[in-house]
């Protein structure tokens, strides 16, 4: 069962691979880049504090931060403990052609993309607290956005080789939970210290 399942990865992941060409990565290498984000994660806070006020703000300031070091860790955890090898490591798919638009990207394990939890934990804190924080805005066309954009980022490893897509999925999932498990938390520690009236 297992090794069906590592077969079926390995041609997902190659045939969505080659779908690829010269023209389109640089688009996927940029989306895939860390740094080239920094600027909007800044952007995201300055609009956090001036929609909901400093105090709100910095409650989605750090749940941000505490899901993004969640994911990070534990998916780095994971890779360290699961050892599997990503596709540009990977002799099989090495030989069978996948392509390497950035060589051979990050450490020589995958699973889990950290990527993908990264994006999907800061997708889902972040729409959730704006919506929760806020109920004159319903914030439905940025929370489009953010998840749209963390499907952009995950994908895009599959496409410059540093994942598996059974990497992005299971990072997808964990990142979405740990999200809201992050968000709930923090509305309960809310309830707790703060007066309801």
């Amino acid at each position: 069962m297992l090794d069906s399942l590592v077969q079926w990865d390995q041609a997902a992941t190659l045939w969505l691979n080659q779908l690829g060409t010269p023209f389109w990565d640089p688009f996927w290498s940029f989306i895939s880049a860390v740094k080239v984000w920094f600027p909007a994660y800044l952007l995201f806070v300055v609009f956090a504090f001036w929609r909901l006020g400093w105090k709100k703000g910095l409650v989605v300031l750090l749940s941000l931060i505490l899901t993004v070091v969640l994911t990070d860790q534990l998916s780095v955890l994971v890779k360290n403990s699961v050892m599997r090898l990503r596709p540009c490591y990977t002799p099989w798919m090495l030989e069978h052609g996948i392509r390497l638009p950035l060589g051979a990207d990050g450490g020589q394990y995958g699973f889990f993309s950290s990527h993908a939890s990264n994006t999907f934990g800061f997708a889902v804190v972040s729409y959730l607290s704006l919506k929760g924080n806020d109920s004159a805005h319903d914030y439905r066309i940025y929370g489009i956005c953010v998840f749209v954009w963390a499907a952009l980022v995950s994908f895009s490893r599959v496409m410059v080789a540093a994942h598996f897509l059974g990497d992005v999925l299971v990072g997808t999932l964990f990142g979405i939970l740990m999200g809201f498990a992050v968000v709930y938390a923090v509305r309960w520690i809310q309830s707790k210290l703060l007066p309801t009236n």
